[in-house]
């Protein structure tokens, strides 16, 4: 495995800014996406397959990965597999299964995009209830935690395999209103972060977060109801760094919460 060179965040950013991914560079490998289908999730995934990677589509609508699964299939790349999933309800036996399935049917597993979230709305500590936090930490950090979880053991056989997790600014500093919502995002840094740390003696698997700025995304239009959206950066302009740490080219970067 070849060696990375060393960068600290500011570096890190800054060659991003021109990073183009070699032709390929993720072909033969094996990637599952949740939150799959719409938005940087959906983006994401075509992009991975646009380079040779096959894509597992992981969802709660079964309609929307197939909208993903029809684009993918429509630009003649890698065929994509789809895998319907509830993140609220999945228990932690549903996530064993789907690990057992992946290996069943492709016989191995290079990354995970944890990219699925949740959010309802912002609003004061004070009003938000038991059940609203027990939800939002369902999706942002227990399912993933699960999911990475059972996929550790074909994680683990990968020559080069990559976690990468979704945050957002609210995550990096406590902001008023952003309750449970904020909280869970930032607790899957520390997660990502404490991961990385226990999974030193396996240089072959990396984690790291991505925070993607305003984008055209459908959770953007959620958490910032009053912003033009044509206005900002599209999703497209993410799928730099997204490559970038899911390929071979950021071995050796790891634990790292990076934003675009």
């Amino acid at each position: 495995m070849r060696q990375s060179p060393k960068f600290n965040i500011d570096q890190l950013t800054s060659a991003m800014k021109n990073y183009q991914a070699p032709n390929q560079h993720l072909k033969d490998r094996v990637i599952i996406v949740t939150g799959a289908g719409q938005g940087i999730g959906q983006t994401a995934a075509i992009a991975f397959a646009r380079q040779g990677a096959t894509v597992i589509l992981l969802g709660r609508t079964q309609s929307k990965l197939e909208a993903t699964y029809d684009e993918i299939q429509a630009q003649g790349l890698p065929e994509a597999l789809i895998f319907p999933i509830d993140l609220k309800k999945a228990t932690e036996e549903d996530f064993k299964a789907m690990a057992e399935g992946v290996y069943q049917q492709l016989g191995r597993l290079d990354g995970i995009l944890h990219n699925a979230t949740d959010f309802n709305n912002l609003s004061p500590l004070e009003i938000q209830t038991i059940d609203q936090f027990e939800e939002m930490f369902r999706v942002n950090i227990i399912a993933p935690f699960a999911l990475t979880k059972a996929c550790l053991p074909l994680l683990e056989r990968s020559e080069s395999a990559s976690v990468v997790f979704t945050s957002n600014s609210s995550a990096q500093s406590p902001k008023a209103y952003w309750g449970s919502h904020g909280i869970s995002k930032a607790a899957s840094d520390f997660m990502m972060q404490m991961w990385a740390q226990e999974l030193e003696s396996h240089p072959n698997i990396r984690l790291n977060s991505i925070v993607p700025g305003p984008l055209q995304s459908p959770q953007r239009k959620k958490t910032h109801p009053g912003e033009v959206h044509a206005e900002l950066a599209t999703m497209e302009s993410a799928m730099p760094l997204y490559l970038y740490l899911m390929g071979d080219d950021s071995i050796g970067i790891t634990g790292k919460v990076i934003h675009v």
